[in-house]
Protein backbone atom coordinates (compact mmCIF):
# COMPACT_ATOMS: atom_id res chain seq x y z
CA UNK A 1 0.00 0.00 0.00
CA UNK A 2 1.08 3.70 -0.56
CA UNK A 3 -0.05 5.07 2.59
CA UNK A 4 -0.73 8.98 3.12
CA UNK A 5 -1.69 11.75 5.29
CA UNK A 6 -3.45 14.72 3.65
CA UNK A 7 -5.50 17.14 3.80
CA UNK A 8 -8.80 17.65 2.37
CA UNK A 9 -11.66 20.58 2.66
CA UNK A 10 -8.81 21.64 5.49
CA UNK A 11 -9.03 18.83 7.24
CA UNK A 12 -5.89 16.58 7.62
CA UNK A 13 -6.45 13.01 6.88
CA UNK A 14 -4.77 9.80 5.93
CA UNK A 15 -5.37 6.96 3.55
CA UNK A 16 -3.75 5.16 1.04
CA UNK A 17 -3.41 5.89 -2.97
CA UNK A 18 -6.10 4.02 -5.26
CA UNK A 19 -4.87 1.47 -7.28
CA UNK A 20 -4.48 3.57 -10.58
CA UNK A 21 -2.50 5.69 -8.16
CA UNK A 22 -4.76 9.15 -9.12
CA UNK A 23 -6.53 9.25 -6.11
CA UNK A 24 -6.36 8.98 -2.36
CA UNK A 25 -8.81 7.02 -0.56
CA UNK A 26 -10.21 8.37 2.26
CA UNK A 27 -9.68 4.99 4.91
CA UNK A 28 -11.62 6.01 8.13
CA UNK A 29 -14.68 7.72 5.71
CA UNK A 30 -14.41 4.45 4.05
CA UNK A 31 -14.28 2.20 6.85
CA UNK A 32 -17.56 4.20 8.16
CA UNK A 33 -19.54 3.12 4.88
CA UNK A 34 -18.28 -0.35 5.13
CA UNK A 35 -17.99 -1.53 8.77
CA UNK A 36 -19.92 -1.62 11.66
CA UNK A 37 -17.58 -2.10 13.84
CA UNK A 38 -14.52 1.24 12.88
CA UNK A 39 -11.30 0.28 14.18
CA UNK A 40 -8.93 2.17 12.59
CA UNK A 41 -7.04 4.62 14.31
CA UNK A 42 -7.31 8.72 13.73
CA UNK A 43 -3.72 9.37 12.90
CA UNK A 44 -1.31 7.21 10.15
CA UNK A 45 1.48 6.46 12.60
CA UNK A 46 -1.20 4.80 15.09
CA UNK A 47 -1.97 2.14 12.30
CA UNK A 48 1.67 1.11 12.33
CA UNK A 49 2.51 -2.00 14.37
CA UNK A 50 -1.88 -2.11 14.88
CA UNK A 51 -1.96 -5.29 13.13
CA UNK A 52 -5.81 -5.97 12.87
CA UNK A 53 -6.35 -2.29 11.71
CA UNK A 54 -3.96 -2.64 9.20
CA UNK A 55 -5.69 -5.44 8.13
CA UNK A 56 -8.72 -3.89 7.98
CA UNK A 57 -7.11 -1.20 5.67
CA UNK A 58 -5.93 -3.49 3.35
CA UNK A 59 -9.28 -4.74 3.12
CA UNK A 60 -10.80 -1.47 2.63
CA UNK A 61 -8.69 -0.78 -0.30
CA UNK A 62 -9.36 -4.37 -2.16
CA UNK A 63 -13.75 -3.43 -1.74
CA UNK A 64 -13.15 0.02 -2.63
CA UNK A 65 -11.28 -0.89 -5.88
CA UNK A 66 -13.31 -4.33 -6.70
CA UNK A 67 -16.72 -2.38 -5.80
CA UNK A 68 -15.84 0.72 -7.69
CA UNK A 69 -16.96 2.81 -4.09
CA UNK A 70 -16.33 6.61 -5.21
CA UNK A 71 -17.80 8.40 -2.40
CA UNK A 72 -14.34 7.93 -0.07
CA UNK A 73 -12.21 8.75 -3.73
CA UNK A 74 -10.96 11.42 -3.70
CA UNK A 75 -8.36 12.97 -6.73
CA UNK A 76 -4.65 13.84 -6.48
CA UNK A 77 -5.16 17.22 -7.15
CA UNK A 78 -7.78 18.00 -5.14
CA UNK A 79 -5.71 17.20 -1.76
CA UNK A 80 -2.47 18.42 -0.44
CA UNK A 81 0.28 15.65 0.30
CA UNK A 82 1.90 15.79 4.07
CA UNK A 83 4.27 14.54 5.00
CA UNK A 84 3.39 10.63 5.95
CA UNK A 85 3.97 11.11 9.66
CA UNK A 86 3.53 14.41 10.60
CA UNK A 87 4.57 14.12 14.27
CA UNK A 88 6.49 11.17 14.72
CA UNK A 89 6.83 10.22 18.83
CA UNK A 90 10.37 10.26 19.11
CA UNK A 91 13.58 12.05 17.16
CA UNK A 92 14.39 10.25 14.09
CA UNK A 93 17.21 7.69 14.27
CA UNK A 94 19.98 8.77 11.18
CA UNK A 95 23.00 7.12 10.05
CA UNK A 96 25.99 9.37 8.75
CA UNK A 97 28.55 8.82 6.64
CA UNK A 98 27.02 5.39 4.72
CA UNK A 99 27.97 5.36 1.46
CA UNK A 100 31.81 5.41 0.44
CA UNK A 101 31.99 7.95 -1.85
CA UNK A 102 29.86 10.62 0.64
CA UNK A 103 32.65 9.44 3.05
CA UNK A 104 35.16 10.71 1.16
CA UNK A 105 33.75 14.03 -0.21
CA UNK A 106 32.52 14.20 3.87
CA UNK A 107 36.36 14.04 4.98
CA UNK A 108 37.99 15.46 1.70
CA UNK A 109 40.11 12.74 1.54
CA UNK A 110 40.69 9.44 -0.54
CA UNK A 111 42.64 7.85 2.30
CA UNK A 112 40.12 4.86 2.90
CA UNK A 113 41.51 4.21 7.10
CA UNK A 114 40.26 8.17 7.72
CA UNK A 115 37.33 8.44 5.55
CA UNK A 116 35.53 5.12 5.85
CA UNK A 117 33.64 4.39 9.48
CA UNK A 118 34.35 1.56 10.85
CA UNK A 119 31.46 1.02 12.64
CA UNK A 120 27.86 3.05 11.81
CA UNK A 121 27.57 6.67 12.73
CA UNK A 122 24.36 7.20 14.60
CA UNK A 123 22.85 10.55 15.43
CA UNK A 124 19.05 11.44 15.91
CA UNK A 125 17.05 14.64 14.39
CA UNK A 126 14.21 16.70 15.92
CA UNK A 127 10.75 15.81 14.99
CA UNK A 128 10.22 19.39 14.69
CA UNK A 129 12.36 19.58 11.64
CA UNK A 130 9.21 17.41 9.59
CA UNK A 131 7.69 18.97 6.47
CA UNK A 132 6.04 18.04 3.69
CA UNK A 133 5.97 17.35 0.31
CA UNK A 134 5.80 21.20 -1.51
CA UNK A 135 6.72 22.86 1.48
CA UNK A 136 9.07 24.93 2.19
CA UNK A 137 12.39 24.57 3.47
CA UNK A 138 13.31 27.63 5.41
CA UNK A 139 17.02 28.98 4.74
CA UNK A 140 17.60 30.32 8.69
CA UNK A 141 19.86 33.05 7.37
CA UNK A 142 20.63 34.69 10.88
CA UNK A 143 21.34 30.82 12.45
CA UNK A 144 23.50 29.64 9.42
CA UNK A 145 24.76 29.85 5.80
CA UNK A 146 25.56 26.63 4.77
CA UNK A 147 22.09 24.87 4.49
CA UNK A 148 22.59 21.67 2.34
CA UNK A 149 20.36 18.95 1.05
CA UNK A 150 20.94 14.96 1.36
CA UNK A 151 18.86 12.25 -0.46
CA UNK A 152 17.91 9.21 1.99
CA UNK A 153 15.62 6.31 2.15
CA UNK A 154 13.89 5.98 5.44
CA UNK A 155 13.16 2.81 7.15
CA UNK A 156 9.80 2.61 9.77
CA UNK A 157 9.61 0.26 11.98
CA UNK A 158 6.60 -1.88 12.04
CA UNK A 159 6.73 -3.81 15.62
CA UNK A 160 8.44 -3.71 18.95
CA UNK A 161 11.89 -4.98 19.08
CA UNK A 162 15.09 -4.88 20.81
CA UNK A 163 18.63 -6.19 20.55
CA UNK A 164 16.93 -7.74 16.83
CA UNK A 165 19.32 -9.98 14.71
CA UNK A 166 20.16 -9.42 11.20
CA UNK A 167 18.57 -12.38 10.26
CA UNK A 168 14.72 -11.13 11.82
CA UNK A 169 15.85 -7.55 10.75
CA UNK A 170 13.20 -7.19 7.44
CA UNK A 171 10.40 -8.86 9.68
CA UNK A 172 10.52 -5.38 11.66
CA UNK A 173 10.48 -3.13 8.94
CA UNK A 174 6.91 -2.02 8.26
CA UNK A 175 7.77 0.25 5.22
CA UNK A 176 10.14 2.89 3.78
CA UNK A 177 9.87 6.71 2.46
CA UNK A 178 11.75 9.54 1.43
CA UNK A 179 13.53 12.25 3.21
CA UNK A 180 15.54 15.16 2.70
CA UNK A 181 18.00 15.34 5.48
CA UNK A 182 18.62 19.34 5.27
CA UNK A 183 21.68 20.24 7.34
CA UNK A 184 23.37 23.14 8.46
CA UNK A 185 26.89 22.55 7.78
CA UNK A 186 28.68 24.98 9.30
CA UNK A 187 26.21 24.04 12.84
CA UNK A 188 26.98 20.36 12.16
CA UNK A 189 30.83 21.40 12.17
CA UNK A 190 31.31 23.93 15.10
CA UNK A 191 29.16 21.89 17.35
CA UNK A 192 30.79 18.68 16.50
CA UNK A 193 27.94 16.59 17.16
CA UNK A 194 25.81 16.92 14.63
CA UNK A 195 22.14 17.08 16.47
CA UNK A 196 22.13 21.37 15.95
CA UNK A 197 23.00 21.07 12.55
CA UNK A 198 20.77 18.86 11.54
CA UNK A 199 17.55 20.08 13.43
CA UNK A 200 16.35 23.40 12.39
CA UNK A 201 12.90 23.88 12.09
CA UNK A 202 11.73 22.74 8.56
CA UNK A 203 15.15 20.43 7.98
CA UNK A 204 12.90 17.07 7.72
CA UNK A 205 11.37 17.24 4.48
CA UNK A 206 9.53 13.92 4.01
CA UNK A 207 7.09 11.39 1.63
CA UNK A 208 5.46 11.72 -0.47
CA UNK A 209 4.03 8.74 1.06
CA UNK A 210 5.03 5.15 3.21
CA UNK A 211 4.79 2.70 1.21
CA UNK A 212 4.75 -0.72 3.00
CA UNK A 213 7.25 -3.51 2.72
CA UNK A 214 4.92 -5.68 0.23
CA UNK A 215 5.75 -3.16 -2.39
CA UNK A 216 9.44 -3.03 -1.86
CA UNK A 217 10.60 -6.15 -3.30
CA UNK A 218 14.73 -5.24 -3.44
CA UNK A 219 14.96 -2.17 -0.66
CA UNK A 220 18.71 -3.17 -0.79
CA UNK A 221 18.86 -2.26 -4.68
CA UNK A 222 16.90 1.38 -5.34
CA UNK A 223 18.12 3.84 -7.27
CA UNK A 224 18.21 7.35 -5.81
CA UNK A 225 18.59 10.68 -7.24
CA UNK A 226 18.61 14.41 -6.11
CA UNK A 227 18.24 17.32 -8.22
CA UNK A 228 18.56 21.44 -7.20
CA UNK A 229 16.84 23.51 -10.01
CA UNK A 230 16.66 20.37 -12.46
CA UNK A 231 19.91 19.53 -11.88
CA UNK A 232 21.42 16.34 -11.01
CA UNK A 233 23.37 16.22 -7.96
CA UNK A 234 23.39 12.80 -6.67
CA UNK A 235 22.59 9.47 -8.42
CA UNK A 236 23.50 6.28 -6.64
CA UNK A 237 22.02 3.27 -5.07
CA UNK A 238 20.86 2.01 -1.78
CA UNK A 239 23.21 -1.45 -2.46
CA UNK A 240 26.34 0.80 -1.85
CA UNK A 241 25.38 1.86 1.61
CA UNK A 242 28.36 1.31 3.62
CA UNK A 243 26.17 -1.08 6.61
CA UNK A 244 23.03 -2.25 4.74
CA UNK A 245 19.90 -2.25 6.21
CA UNK A 246 20.24 -5.30 8.42
CA UNK A 247 23.51 -4.25 10.02
CA UNK A 248 21.48 -0.92 10.89
CA UNK A 249 18.63 -2.43 12.76
CA UNK A 250 20.45 -4.29 14.93
CA UNK A 251 22.47 -1.61 15.41
CA UNK A 252 20.23 0.35 16.84
CA UNK A 253 18.45 -1.87 18.49
CA UNK A 254 21.08 -3.29 20.92
CA UNK A 255 20.04 -2.85 24.03
CA UNK A 256 17.24 -0.08 23.04
CA UNK A 257 13.83 -0.99 22.09
CA UNK A 258 12.17 0.25 18.66
CA UNK A 259 9.04 1.30 18.55
CA UNK A 260 6.26 1.05 15.86
CA UNK A 261 6.44 4.52 13.76
CA UNK A 262 10.16 4.95 14.45
CA UNK A 263 12.32 5.90 11.51
CA UNK A 264 15.52 5.02 10.52
CA UNK A 265 17.34 7.26 8.02
CA UNK A 266 20.04 5.47 5.73
CA UNK A 267 22.60 7.55 5.10
CA UNK A 268 23.23 9.83 1.62
CA UNK A 269 25.24 9.44 -1.13
CA UNK A 270 27.79 11.62 -2.85
CA UNK A 271 26.85 14.88 -4.46
CA UNK A 272 26.09 16.86 -1.52
CA UNK A 273 26.57 20.84 -1.70
CA UNK A 274 29.59 20.20 0.12
CA UNK A 275 31.36 18.42 -1.78
CA UNK A 276 31.37 20.74 -4.35
CA UNK A 277 34.41 23.15 -5.07
CA UNK A 278 33.41 25.92 -4.50
CA UNK A 279 30.50 24.25 -2.27
CA UNK A 280 27.24 24.62 -3.69
CA UNK A 281 24.67 25.39 -0.48
CA UNK A 282 21.04 25.95 -0.55
CA UNK A 283 19.74 29.67 -1.03
CA UNK A 284 16.23 30.93 -1.57
CA UNK A 285 14.46 30.30 -4.62
CA UNK A 286 15.96 26.66 -4.84
CA UNK A 287 13.93 24.00 -5.45
CA UNK A 288 15.21 20.21 -4.65
CA UNK A 289 13.58 17.18 -5.26
CA UNK A 290 14.47 13.44 -3.89
CA UNK A 291 13.50 10.69 -6.13
CA UNK A 292 14.02 7.13 -5.55
CA UNK A 293 12.52 4.09 -7.51
CA UNK A 294 9.58 2.89 -6.73
CA UNK A 295 8.93 5.56 -3.87
CA UNK A 296 8.50 8.93 -5.48
CA UNK A 297 9.37 12.26 -5.58
CA UNK A 298 9.61 14.52 -2.91
CA UNK A 299 9.80 18.30 -3.39
CA UNK A 300 10.79 21.02 -1.67
CA UNK A 301 11.52 24.92 -2.00
CA UNK A 302 13.84 26.66 -0.17
CA UNK A 303 12.56 30.20 1.05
Amino acid sequence: MYLTTFTHDQQVKYGCLSKDKKAVVDLRKAEKNLFSDPILPLQLVDLIGHSQAFNRAKEIQNQVDSQKITDCVIPLIEVRIEAPIPEPKRDLICLGLNYREHAYEFGKTTDEAKAIPTHPIVFTKATTTIIGPEQSIQSHSTVTNEVDYEAELAIVVGKEGTNISKEQAYDYIFGYTIINDVTARDLQRIHKQWFLGKSLDTFCPMGPYLVTSDEITHPAMLEIKSRVNGELRQHSNTELLIFDIPTIIETVSKGITLKPGDIIATGTPKGVGMGFEPPQFLKPGDVVEVEIETLGTLRNSVV
